[in-house]
């Protein structure tokens, strides 16, 4: 489904995850003359991309006065007992409502915005660049079409994949939502490492990011799942078995990890 045909969309909340979506949906011909975005506090840089393509800005939802096809909230999950009031008068009966905020259930959405279509998706900042993950769940008034539609929105700035049960939205939250994070975490600590075994710091942060971007690169163009590739970097006695044999002992990667999703997605439950 081309994104121009996906006409009004509105958007409200254009911080970090709204604003990188938009980018991503206005660079695949998303219909800039179509969409409004409802944010008090436009920074400057998405105020010029909003002006470039001719989106129309609107302060509060007070001041939209289309029933949009789609409605996005991107809003933070704190603010959404204030929002849902607010934004109830643009949904219309076929209204595709998707919200991005960790934490509020379908249930909770349905509750302030009435019974039509409503979808639950978790996205990732790498969606500025295209390569964004999104994981949805739909209420039961959404169709097969409504489906295609926030697919194909998602799709545009990256990969989707749908879920049935809506209480896996957490550990989605913790795996793929915060994930990109975790990866900046450990390019910033890898780049420490290098410094720390002698490395300029220049050096050591160069050679940090880009090993973490071109093996996530690989991993992408790679058929082979991450252990085979793992596997094919790693000689038997060598210098990345050494390293391996303490990042993959009984107190390394896999066990830290496994407690930070763990507390990523109670915190989800909890924002719930």
């Amino acid at each position: 489904m081309p994104l121009r045909s996906l006409k009004p969309l509105v958007l409200v909340g254009a911080g970090k995850m709204g604003g990188a979506m938009l980018a991503g949906w206005l660079a695949n011909n998303l219909a800039g003359g179509e969409t409004v975005i409802v944010d008090p506090n436009l920074h400057p840089e998405m105020a010029d991309l909003v002006a470039r393509h001719g989106v129309r800005h609107a302060a509060s939802p007070a001041d939209v006065d289309i029933v949009p096809a789609v409605l996005v909230l991107a809003v933070k999950p704190q603010s959404m007992a204030a929002v849902l009031p607010a934004v109830k008068p643009l949904v219309g009966p076929r209204t595709v409502v998707m919200s991005v905020a960790a934490g509020t259930t379908l249930r909770t959405l349905a509750a302030g915005l009435g019974d039509g279509p409503i979808v639950r998706v978790m996205p990732n900042t790498p969606a500025q660049v295209g390569q964004g993950m999104a994981v949805a769940v739909g209420n039961g008034a959404v169709t097969a079409a409504d489906r295609t539609v926030v697919t194909a929105l998602m799709d545009s700035v990256g990969r989707t994949a749908w879920v049935d049960d809506e209480g896996l939205m957490d550990a989605v939250t913790a795996v793929s939502g915060s994930g990109p994070a975790y990866v900046f975490l450990l390019a910033e600590h890898l780049a420490k490492a290098g410094e720390a075994a002698g490395l300029p710091p220049d050096v050591a942060a160069l050679a940090a990011r880009q090993t973490v971007a071109g093996a996530g690169a690989l991993l992408a163009a790679s058929p082979l799942d991450p252990a085979t590739l793992r596997q094919n970097v790693t000689s038997p006695g060598g210098t990345t078995a050494a390293a391996l044999e303490v990042l993959m002992g009984e107190n390394g990667l896999l066990p830290l990890l496994t407690r930070a999703v763990e507390a990523a997605a109670r915190r989800g439950r909890e924002l719930g």
